[in-house]
């Protein structure tokens, strides 16, 4: 096959033209385990919220390969070195670094598997892929796992101010159309540099990494764990844990064959082999929206109720508070549902809960973002901002809900 045709470029809303470096990047792209990544959304059930939140994982991690592209540009300008093997190696390794997402992005982290994180998938898959593309991923996979001894380059991937949390901030600001998380990664990009090996920001750039901060605070509040997102997302949990537990006591429910394998088997780390990635990679969005289709025609009260909640956006009421919720406000609740409705407690639990959702902007725990000073000392950004809310944006903040059918309200 003619190379040339592999260095293709993509047309991005956001960025323009993103240009695809080399053949294996574009070999790794056409791979199938990549291509599920159009079926994933990026956003999971906020397109209830924001319509045009309906872009996908692919998407994104276009994106932050197009912005790794232009830090290793940047810093390659400012001296640093980063051989072509480093380099390819940060295009793989963020390119893949989403891949182990299953449907609708994080509801499946807790109810299709156990407790397995998409972090550890995605180090499956680019395991399983280096395997096929003869060890050409090995150093991605040593920076992507952190062993490798450049710290800088983990940072690039992972840490407080990465290429994912760049592109995804603005990528979703833009397409659910809350401009408050607008971040001007281009700034951001051209303020990095390194010292001692670890990254670290131009004094020039720290009003930047502030409105960075802001930017992520104000969009996790107004658009991730915005209550009817959080709502949905906790209503897909529960169905796929109904579906989960009808399906061992023996229920047939329809279902693709992937999504079947999942409510059949307790899948845990240790249960992970390759045929289960297999079957994990033929999973997306569209399964569970299909299922939620039949099941709305179930027999069961719970699974069909819930199921219809999501399909027609008829969803259960939340209500957020600084307080927490008592135990007997919900016991009220259950008992009231259940005899309207002729269950049990323990089903009426399926529409009546109550939990917490956490947020801390930037955390001090962490590893920092670090200010290069002009006499060349370096402090963290709380430190050397002359801004009192970044304080507070460390702080974490915690909101309380209790979910509930509309007719108790």
């Amino acid at each position: 096959m003619n190379e040339i045709n592999k260095l293709k470029i993509f047309n991005d809303p956001i960025y323009g033209f993103i240009t695809i470096p080399n053949a294996l990047i574009y070999d790794l792209i056409q791979h199938p385990y990549f291509q599920r990544l159009r079926r994933i959304s990026q956003m999971g059930l906020s397109y209830l919220v924001y319509p045009g939140a309906n872009h996908t994982r692919f998407h994104h991690a276009l994106g932050c390969m197009h912005l790794m592209q232009k830090a290793v540009e940047t810093l390659r300008f400012k001296g640093i070195s980063i051989s072509p093997e480093e380099e390819n190696a940060l295009f793989i390794a963020i390119l893949l670094h989403d891949i182990g997402h299953g449907p609708f992005s994080h509801a499946m982290e807790s109810s299709i598997v156990e407790d397995v994180h998409h972090e550890a998938i995605s180090l499956l898959f680019m395991q399983q892929l280096n395997v096929k593309f003869e060890g050409q991923l090995s150093l991605a996979i040593q920076i992507f796992k952190g062993d490798y001894h450049r710290k800088f380059m983990l940072q690039l991937i992972s840490s407080q101010l990465d290429m994912d949390r760049m592109d995804y901030l603005k990528r979703d600001s833009f397409y659910s159309g809350v401009a408050e998380g607008n971040v001007n990664s281009e700034r951001l990009i051209q303020m990095m540099n390194v010292v001692d090996d670890v990254l670290v920001i131009e004094e020039k750039g720290i009003y930047s990494v502030e409105k960075f901060l802001m930017s992520r605070r104000l969009m996790y509040w107004q658009v991730y764990l915005h209550k009817t997102s959080l709502v949905a997302e906790l209503i897909l949990t529960k169905v796929l844990k109904r579906a989960k537990e009808l399906t061992e006591k023996g229920v047939i429910l329809p279902c693709s064959e992937p999504l079947l394998f999942f409510m059949q088997h307790k899948i845990t780390m240790e249960t992970f082999y390759s045929e289960t990635l297999d079957l994990f990679s033929q999973l997306d969005d569209f399964d569970i929206i299909s299922a939620l289709k039949s099941w709305q025609k179930q027999d069961d009260f719970i699974l069909s109720s819930l199921s219809k909640m999501i399909i027609n956006r008829d969803l259960l009421k939340i209500k957020l508070s600084e307080e927490k919720v008592s135990t007997e406000e919900l016991h009220v609740l259950k008992e009231r549902f259940a005899a309207q409705n002729n269950i049990s407690l323990t089903e009426a639990g399926y529409f009546i809960f109550k939990g917490k959702i956490k947020n801390q902007a930037y955390s001090k725990v962490a590893e920092p973002i670090r200010i290069l000073k002009k006499d060349k000392t370096i402090e963290d950004v709380v430190e050397a901002s002359d801004q009192l809310n970044l304080k507070s944006l460390s702080k974490f903040v915690t909101k309380y809900y209790l979910c509930f059918p509309k007719q108790l309200a």
